[in-house]
C-alpha cells in the first residue's frame, strides 16, 4: 500500500474511532457481514455515521474496534482500549489533516487566558446548548455552556489529561511538589489552571462535580455517564444543567470580585 493510501486508511480509521470513542453504537447484523457496502452506525446518543464496510473489517482486524451480537440481529459496536491509543497517537500528528477537517473552531474571551480558540465540535455542550425545554427556552443557558467551556479550557492548560486507564483526582495542597507529575513538573501557568479547575469544583461541590468532569472535560456522552454512574435515563442531564448553573454563579462572582469598587461620592 502506497503512502498516500496509508495515509487516508489513517484518517477514516481515525474517524471510525472518533465516533465510537464518544459513546457506543449499534448497526445491522447484515450490513457488516455484506462483502461491500456500508455499515450505519447510530450511537446511543442519537449521532449517526455511515462507513464503508470494508473499512469496518479492518478495524476489527486491528483491534480498534469490538463488535458484539445483540438480540435482533445488531451488533452493538464500542472502540477498544487499543482504539484510543492509535486514535490519540493520530491526533497529535501535527502533519495530519483529518484535525482540520473535523474541527469547528471558535474564539472566545476568557478572563483568565484572553481570547483562546476551541473546537466546538468535540464538546457535548455544543449539541446540549440547541435544545429547547417545553416553555420554548433553551434548556442550557448561554452562561452555563461559557462556564462548561471555560472549564474544560483550564482542563486542558492544566495538562489534567489522564493517561488511558487513570482516573483524575483534583490537586490537593498536601501534594509533594518534588514527586512525578507535581508542580515541579508544571509551568506557573499550568499550576494556576490547575487551582482554578480545584476551585471550581469545590465550589460546586462532590455532588454534582463529577458529571463536570465527565461531560465538560472528558467529553463523554449523557448516556455513558448515565451507563457508568448507574444513574436513571435521561437523568444526567438534568444533573449536568444544575452542576452549569453552579459553576456559572461560581465564575461570575470571581468576576465580580475583580471589578475595581467604585470612587466615593464627593460630599
Amino acid at each position: 500500500m502506497q503512502s498516500s493510501e496509508l495515509s487516508r486508511s489513517r484518517k477514516a480509521l481515525a474517524v471510525l474511532a472518533g465516533f465510537l470513542a464518544r459513546d457506543r453504537a449499534s448497526c445491522p447484523a447484515s450490513e457488516v457481514e455484506a462483502p461491500s457496502g456500508q455499515v450505519h452506525l447510530i450511537r446511543d446518543d442519537g449521532a449517526s455515521r455511515k462507513i464503508d464496510v470494508k473499512l469496518f473489517k479492518l478495524a476489527l482486524q486491528r483491534g480498534l474496534i469490538l463488535a458484539e451480537r445483540k438480540p435482533g440481529n445488531v451488533f452493538s459496536c464500542t472502540v477498544t482500549p487499543q482504539g484510543r491509543s492509535a486514535l490519540k497517537r493520530w491526533l497529535a500528528d501535527p502533519d495530519s489533516a483529518f484535525q482540520d477537517q473535523h474541527r469547528m473552531l471558535a474564539t472566545r474571551s476568557d478572563p483568565d487566558h484572553g481570547l483562546v480558540r476551541i473546537n466546538q465540535a468535540e464538546s457535548p455542550l455544543t449539541a446540549l446548548a440547541r435544545i429547547r425545554g417545553r416553555s420554548g427556552g433553551l434548556f442550557l443557558e448561554p452562561a452555563h455552556v461559557e462556564a462548561g467551556e471555560r472549564l474544560r479550557i483550564d482542563f486542558t492548560r492544566g495538562q489534567m489529561q489522564p493517561s488511558l486507564g487513570q482516573r483524575w483526582e483534583p490537586l490537593r495542597s498536601g501534594r509533594q511538589s518534588g514527586s512525578a507529575g507535581g508542580a515541579a513538573d508544571l509551568t506557573e501557568a499550568a499550576m494556576s489552571a490547575r487551582l482554578r479547575v480545584d476551585r471550581a469544583l469545590q465550589e460546586v461541590g462532590p455532588e454534582l462535580s463529577g458529571v463536570l468532569l465527565d461531560v465538560c472535560c472528558f467529553l463523554k456522552g449523557l448516556a455513558e455517564v448515565e451507563r457508568e454512574r448507574q444513574w436513571p435515563a435521561r437523568s444526567a442531564k438534568l444533573m449536568l444543567r444544575t452542576a452549569l448553573a453552579a459553576l456559572a454563579r461560581h465564575y461570575a462572582m470571581k468576576c465580580s470580585s475583580r471589578q475595581p469598587a467604585p470612587p466615593p461620592h464627593a460630599p
